[in-house]
């Protein structure tokens, strides 16, 4: 887990060029490491910024770290910051967690969480600072993955008009996951350039939402949005990546 963000650079535009100009139909990439810089908005004004990374561990094991750190506005003044990490391999096509972990900070508090997926033993438990019956095991299946994990095999899986599924085993909850790819692209403005992006909604339970933009070729979602009772909440941006 990174021990803090990663100063926002000028924005660099050259690989996104590329990955626009690429046509939908292409083969879904090969996992490789990157490194993303985001800004945060929260109802619309910039909070503070954001960094998602993906590293090889070793010749089996990657790592995919998200890392947000107000610097402006009321997340600013309280010093809030979240971290969060998941310890993973490839079992063919599967993404499958090892370990995963949440840092979350603030003026005076600091709560983590601990999570390991025993494969053998088929479950996962957390412990830390986390509510008593999400310290219970959680029996494990096939695919199953934290919400980190989700974000990267969207990327993967999105095709227009597609409806992917997952099971998100995260922070001692587990539930279904169901993303809706929409059958045409649409503009997205990433700083001062506009791409051609599949809009891919998952609709929580509630009145809560999650929208993430996808550009083909780009290992990492350009926008991604969380919205309730029909407002926007969280709006991460991407402003910069590059392979790590």
């Amino acid at each position: 887990m990174p021990h803090s963000l990663m100063t926002r650079a000028r924005p660099r535009f050259s690989a996104l060029i590329v990955a626009a100009a690429m046509a939908c139909s292409l083969p879904a990439q090969a996992l490789e490491p990157f490194i993303a810089h985001y800004q945060v908005f929260n109802g619309g004004k910039e909070m503070g910024d954001a960094t998602m990374q993906v590293v090889r561990n070793d010749a089996r094991r990657w790592r995919v770290d998200l890392g947000i750190h107000g610097t402006s506005g009321l997340m600013g003044l309280a010093g809030v910051n979240a971290e969060q990490s998941t310890v993973f391999d490839q079992v063919g096509d599967l993404y499958r967690p090892l370990t995963q972990g949440t840092v979350k900070k603030a003026l005076f508090t600091r709560r983590q969480t601990i999570g390991i997926y025993d494969w053998r033993s088929q479950t996962a438990r957390w412990q830390g600072d986390i509510k008593e019956e999400r310290q219970k095991p959680i029996g494990l299946q096939s695919g199953d993955m934290s919400g980190l994990l989700i974000n990267l095999a969207v990327i993967r899986d999105a095709q227009p008009g597609k409806t992917l599924q997952y099971r998100f085993v995260d922070n001692g909850r587990v539930r279904p996951h169901e993303y809706v790819v929409s059958s045409d692209t649409e503009g997205v403005k990433v700083g001062d350039m506009s791409f051609s992006a599949m809009r891919v909604n998952r609709v929580q339970s509630g009145n809560e939402e999650t929208v993430i933009w996808v550009v083909d070729g780009v290992p990492t979602p350009v926008r991604i949005l969380q919205r309730e009772n029909g407002q926007d909440t969280y709006d991460l941006r991407l402003v910069e990546y590059k392979g790590a």
